[in-house]
């Protein structure tokens, strides 16, 4: 399988030579794409400095911008699989072969690194929101998502084909709900995760309420409103 690791990175010049020459030790095999995403700080620099594979984006697009980017990419260079991978050094690039093999194995059309699959779900105010997600996309889907909010995702061809040909797509536990829904398989396989060592997250206090609403919001109301998949309209 010819998979493409996704990086998106916003500001990420601490952290970004780390998560590559990460990459490129443990998985030589594998190919790449860092996503500037219009970084303030030197990112962009630090990647041409190191000879990293780069999409400088002019703007600064946010993640769902940034990750589309790559699956456009990934889409018109023929890859079979995408992979979504962290700029801040979280995602733990041993992990990857694990998912590749998920995929493979049950045919699944995204694979979910899951840090709760044999692990319990902590009571933080962060999981709790995860909690409450997995409760709405099961009341919505039917279908038991241990870990929504995970950004380590695997993403197959035909749902490669979906983000990189359609509109409004974001790597975000309301598309899975919205792809579930539309006949996508989704299987998760536990993984580990690091803590951020240098910079900030995106999502500050006051961004982590507002994510939480937009996300309830849309698995509850807005994706009945959304036109089928490409997935979908060939069933």
């Amino acid at each position: 399988m010819k998979v493409l690791i996704i990086i998106p990175a916003y500001n990420e010049e601490s952290n970004i030579v780390r998560v590559v020459t990460n990459i490129h030790k443990l998985l030589p095999d594998y190919d790449y794409v860092v996503i500037n995403d219009g970084s303030l700080d030197n990112t962009a620099q630090v990647c041409r400095n190191n000879n990293f594979r780069l999409i400088d984006l002019p703007a600064n697009l946010g993640l769902a911008g940034a990750f589309q980017t790559g699956m456009k990419y990934a889409w018109k260079n023929g890859y079979d699989a995408a992979i979504q991978f962290d700029g801040d050094g979280q995602h733990r690039a041993e992990y990857i072969p694990e998912l590749v093999k998920q995929m493979e194995l049950t045919d699944s059309d995204i694979v979910i690194g899951s840090r709760f699959v044999s692990k319990r779900k902590p009571f933080t105010p962060r999981m709790i929101g995860s909690r409450l997600l997995a409760f709405l996309i099961f009341c919505t889907t039917g279908k038991h998502l241990k870990d929504p909010t995970s950004g380590m995702r695997l993403y197959g061809h035909n749902v490669i084909k979906e983000y990189a040909l359609e509109l409004n797509y974001a790597p975000e536990p309301d598309t899975l709900a919205y792809l579930l829904n539309n006949g996508c398989k989704i299987s998760e396989v536990q993984v580990k995760m690091d803590e951020r060592q240098n910079g900030k997250s995106y999502l500050g206090f006051l961004g982590s309420y507002h994510y939480m609403f937009k996300q309830v919001i849309s698995i509850v109301f807005v994706q009945w409103f959304r036109k089928p998949t490409l997935l979908k309209k060939k069933k």
